[in-house]
């Protein structure tokens, strides 16, 4: 079974994640702001490899989950009623994101960039659950055996969507709010489309 399903998917995955305004990416843009581009790349270094290591966890889990039918059968509708929540959601009630929050985020030391990522990182806990049920709903469709390739696999296409987003604040964060705009006029419908298209193949799968 190829490696790169499982490369692309949590590589799309981790785009979509990371990709609204949050936390760690305005964090990132505003190190990039005060500090330059080398200690906002530390300090995204940083960031990764918790990321790294929590899909790793979310992957273990997962594994457990996968020996039990019933659990998979319960996640794949949980699966479906979450991502079409979540597609709803961004269609029709999500605000706009803007970037606003990076001029509150305050950086009292520039010491240590690289624990400071591994620290904002690490208090998001989300992605563990949300790459569990990647790693299952993969596994439920004969895409993913857990094998220690397709594992390692999986976690490098999450750490490089994500490291490709935080690339794309460190370089495009002075252009953002006057050139950019529309991305993030549009970044709701964006997500809410992705995220619609993945539940109805969970519903697809759940009636076939």
């Amino acid at each position: 079974m190829t490696v790169f399903i499982p490369f692309f998917t949590g590589l799309i995955a981790a785009i979509v994640g990371v990709l609204p305004p949050g936390l760690i990416n305005m964090t990132v843009a505003k190190v990039r702001l005060t500090d330059g581009i080398k200690r906002a790349l530390i300090f995204v270094s940083g960031a990764l490899l918790v990321i790294a290591v929590q899909t790793y966890v979310s992957v273990v889990f997962a594994r457990y989950i996968s020996q039990h039918d019933e659990v998979v059968a319960t996640l794949r509708t949980i699966g479906l009623v979450v991502f079409g929540v979540l597609s709803l959601y961004f269609f029709f009630w999500a605000k706009k994101p803007t970037l606003e929050g990076s001029d509150r985020i305050q950086l009292k030391s520039k010491r240590s960039r690289f624990f400071m990522g591994m620290l904002i990182s690490a208090l998001n806990l989300l992605p563990i659950p949300y790459y569990v049920v990647i790693s299952v709903t993969l596994a439920s469709y004969g895409y993913f055996d857990f094998s220690l390739a397709q594992e390692l696999s999986l976690v490098a296409g999450v750490t490089s969507g994500s490291f490709l987003v935080f690339y794309l604040y460190i370089v495009f964060i002075s252009h953002l709010k006057s050139k950019t705009d529309w991305v993030l006029r549009y970044m709701n419908r964006i997500i809410g489309t992705i995220t619609g298209l993945v539940a109805l193949l969970t519903l697809w799968n759940l009636l076939r």
